[in-house]
């Protein structure tokens, strides 16, 4: 958290716009075959022959989605790139290409937008998606961070939010609440920071939290798994506003209800201990936490042995009728009705 106040400082206004676009982005290779024209044209040039092409866009701004107190400009270009990914993995669809738009204050260097598009070149190389325009401008109110994904699928192949069945059983990847507890961590190593500057913060025993906050991977592998599992979803969604958000929003567009059981919430155990030295509920967390950016997605019945065991899947419910409501089950047995209070990026708070 300590600066260097002797690193070298490069202003940005020494390259001109274009000097910046051509100095940025000439580590960007072409390596998908729909790229006919990427950066350096008025327009990116694309063929996707047959296929349907899914887009998906998303908006990072300083103080309000990251803060570079504790998020290195390197890990918030690999986690831009991802979440957009991840919308293009929700749809079952193949990632292939982004579009980086960037709004920057002269108190960044060049040195420190060298860092940013490291880390967005480091997660176009391991997402294998070609890097094919933007645009920069300067700002008044810091860093604007504004990434579009481009995918393909067959049309057969996409799977949306609607199309969940009332006897269907709704499954998760990975694990969940761990973004939210590393963000927890950061903010109170923050706090720390503020009140002695000299303060060196010891992060050993919350690794897989931090990382899961400022390193989230998308899960470019979940498609390939349930094809090699003859699964297709009936419906999906990827978890970024919190588990029970993402739920509500499944049954909504499907017309369903859903009983999901709080023993089979998949939490991963450096999560559960840091949460009893918070003194927080976990499946409060878990529930509501969101940045995991896992896929959440319903399956019929039917492929249920197929999924069963499988490390990388967790079943943790099943879809009901649309008049029976959207509910946690306890431990104990008893139901609570879910409520969406995940992130609300419009709310007064947020």
């Amino acid at each position: 958290m300590i600066e260097d106040k002797n690193q070298q400082r490069t202003s940005i206004a020494q390259l001109g716009e274009f000097g910046l676009i051509d100095h940025l982005t000439q580590q960007f290779e072409i390596t998908q075959p729909s790229t006919i024209k990427g950066i350096g044209d008025d327009a990116a040039v694309l063929d996707f022959s047959n296929k349907k092409t899914i887009v998906s866009t998303d908006l990072l701004i300083e103080g309000v989605h990251f803060d570079l107190s504790y998020m290195p400009l390197k890990h918030l270009g690999y986690k831009a790139v991802s979440v957009n990914v991840s919308d293009i993995c929700a749809m079952n669809a193949k990632p292939t290409q982004i579009t980086v738009s960037v709004a920057v204050s002269n108190r960044f260097p060049l040195e420190a937008l060298e860092e940013l598009y490291t880390g967005i070149a480091l997660a176009a190389k391991v997402y294998n998606v070609d890097v094919i325009g933007g645009d920069t401008t300067s700002s008044q109110t810091g860093l604007l961070l504004s990434i579009t994904a481009l995918g393909e699928a067959d049309e057969t192949e996409i799977v949306y939010r609607k199309g969940a069945n009332a006897t269907d059983l709704l499954v998760i990847s990975g694990d969940i609440g761990a973004a939210y507890m590393g963000l927890q961590v950061l903010e109170r190593e923050k706090q720390v920071f503020l009140v002695n500057p000299n303060n060196q913060p010891d992060l050993d025993n919350y690794t897989y939290l931090i990382e899961r906050q400022l390193k989230p991977e998308a899960r470019i592998d979940v498609r390939e798994i349930l094809e090699k599992l003859e699964i297709k979803p009936t419906s999906m969604i990827d978890i970024s506003d919190g588990l029970s958000s993402e739920i509500m929003h499944l049954c909504k567009q499907s017309g369903v209800g859903c009983n999901v059981y709080e023993d089979k919430l998949p939490l991963d155990p450096q999560f559960i201990n840091v949460c009893e030295e918070f003194n927080i509920d976990s499946t409060t967390v878990a529930i509501n936490g969101g940045e995991d950016y896992e896929l959440l997605f319903t399956i019929k019945m039917d492929d249920y042995d197929k999924i069963k065991g499988n490390p990388n899947f967790t079943v943790i419910g099943h879809m009901t009728q649309e008049s029976e409501g959207i509910h946690l089950v306890t431990r104990a047995n008893t139901k609570i009705e879910l409520k969406a209070r995940g992130w609300n990026a419009l709310s007064e708070e947020a």
